[in-house]
């Protein structure tokens, strides 16, 4: 049954008309250089923050016992 209907959807859009494609303001080739670009920028922008964990040095971390939310595995640095 739904086989039929699939026939009967396609032959009926072969037989009718063909429509007319909705006017583009530019060249097809034009929106595909305009994504890539954009993507471009936003990877560069990605990239620029890949080096932000490195502007300090690393400092240990104090094992304050009375935060919220403890560190359970403190290495030995707490109480």
């Amino acid at each position: 049954m739904l086989f039929q209907q699939i026939a009967t959807t396609i032959a009926a859009a072969g037989e009718a008309e063909h429509e007319e494609l909705a006017p583009l303001w530019a060249e097809p080739w034009v929106f595909g250089i305009v994504m890539f670009a954009i993507l471009l920028v936003m990877m560069f922008v990605t990239l620029s923050y890949n080096n932000l964990g490195n502007r300090h040095t690393a400092t240990e971390e104090h094992a304050d016992p009375h935060r919220q939310h403890p560190n359970k595995h403190d290495h030995g640095q707490g109480h």
